[in-house]
């Protein structure tokens, strides 16, 4: 799902159920997050989500993510 961008909000799936939050940022280059190496590229970008409940941030490819309606 590449057509996801910076701001939209999204949903994702955690050890405790799914939760939802916004994207803040788009990688299109590999990247460390959070003592992890991620892959990422401009046909296969990755992404940085803040979550609305925790505030935490965590990264993610966009195929484990769902678009929202706001």
């Amino acid at each position: 799902m590449s057509d996801l961008s910076k701001g939209d909000r999204v949903s994702w799936s955690t050890p405790q159920g799914r939760t939802q939050g916004r994207i803040v940022d788009r990688r299109t280059k590999d990247f460390q997050h959070d003592g992890q190496h991620f892959t990422a590229s401009t046909d296969e970008p990755a992404f940085i989500v803040e979550s609305e409940k925790s505030g935490a941030k965590a990264a993610h490819k966009g195929s484990a993510l769902r678009r929202l309606q706001d």
